[in-house]
Parts: structure tokens; C-alpha cells; sequence
């Protein structure tokens, strides 16, 4: 009995032991849903972001910028397959409408948020802090999860 108890309390200090993947950042309306980035090769030029932003009002808004103090500059990207089956990237100058009531999903493939020239290599673990600038609901203080290189290991447990 007494190993029994000494299991379940390992497992529930374990348990709490393992970070957090989910958090949530709030603005009026809009709800943005664990921001994060994948881990950087040492040198690397460019590291994305990704995240859920969510519009809980009854108006439109729009991400019409990003920056971190992690890089020189951030950008709002899309990645698609043209008309010849070639993938393409291209950034968003007018931003990304998040409609009423709709959900947008910053992810791999997809729109993304590209931080050019980053200063550090980001290693799975850590953290960095962003600025979300939308249209109506303002700057928006986030912090991106950095997660494995290999692709969104961490994030593919999330309910998105």
C-alpha cells in the first residue's frame, strides 16, 4: 500500500512537474491561443511563429503587425500551392482578417509569422516575448513556447 501511495504521488508531482503548453492571451474580442515557434539551428536567418487567434466580437479585426525584441524585424506571411503545384511564401502587407465569430490559424503551411534576423538561436524549452498588433484591438503582449526543430511535436496534442 505504502509503495502504491509513493507511485501516485510521484505521478501528481510529475504531473505538474511537465510545463504547460496551453496559454491563452486575451484583447477585447480577441482570444490568441499558445503562441509558439519551432527550435533554430545555430545562425539561422529567419524563425515563424504560429498561434490560434480567435474572434469572439461581432466585428471583423485584423493582425496587421508583429515584432519581438528577438529579431530585427517580424513579418506576416502565407505560405500556398499556385496553379503549377509550387509552394510559395509571401508576405501579408494588409495583414490577416479575423472575421466575427471565426478562428485563424497561424500554423506550418499556412499563415505564419516570420521574425527576421533573430539575435539568439531559439532552443526547445524556451520562451520569447512578442507584440501582436492588430486593427481595433490593439498591441496584444504574447509569449511564444519554443518548441522541438522537427516539427510541432509539442503543439500537435493541442485541440486546434
Amino acid at each position: 500500500m505504502k509503495f502504491l501511495r509513493s507511485i501516485a504521488v510521484a505521478g501528481a508531482i510529475a504531473a505538474f512537474a511537465v510545463p504547460s503548453f496551453a496559454h491563452d492571451f486575451t484583447a477585447g474580442d480577441l482570444t490568441i491561443d499558445h503562441p509558439w515557434s519551432r527550435a533554430t539551428p545555430q545562425g539561422a536567418r529567419v524563425a515563424a511563429g504560429y498561434a490560434s487567434i480567435r474572434n469572439n466580437g461581432s466585428e471583423a479585426d485584423r493582425l496587421i503587425g508583429v515584432r519581438s525584441d528577438l529579431a530585427a524585424s517580424g513579418e506576416i506571411h502565407e505560405m500556398a500551392v499556385d496553379g503549377n503545384g509550387v509552394m510559395t511564401m509571401r508576405p501579408l502587407a494588409d495583414g490577416i482578417e479575423i472575421a466575427a465569430g471565426e478562428e485563424v490559424r497561424l500554423e506550418p503551411g499556412s499563415f505564419h509569422i516570420m521574425f527576421m534576423n533573430p539575435e539568439r538561436q531559439l532552443v526547445e524549452g524556451d520562451n520569447f516575448a512578442g507584440t501582436l498588433v492588430f486593427e481595433k484591438a490593439g498591441e496584444v503582449e504574447v509569449e511564444f513556447a519554443v518548441e522541438g526543430m522537427g516539427g510541432a511535436s509539442g503543439h500537435s496534442g493541442h485541440n486546434h
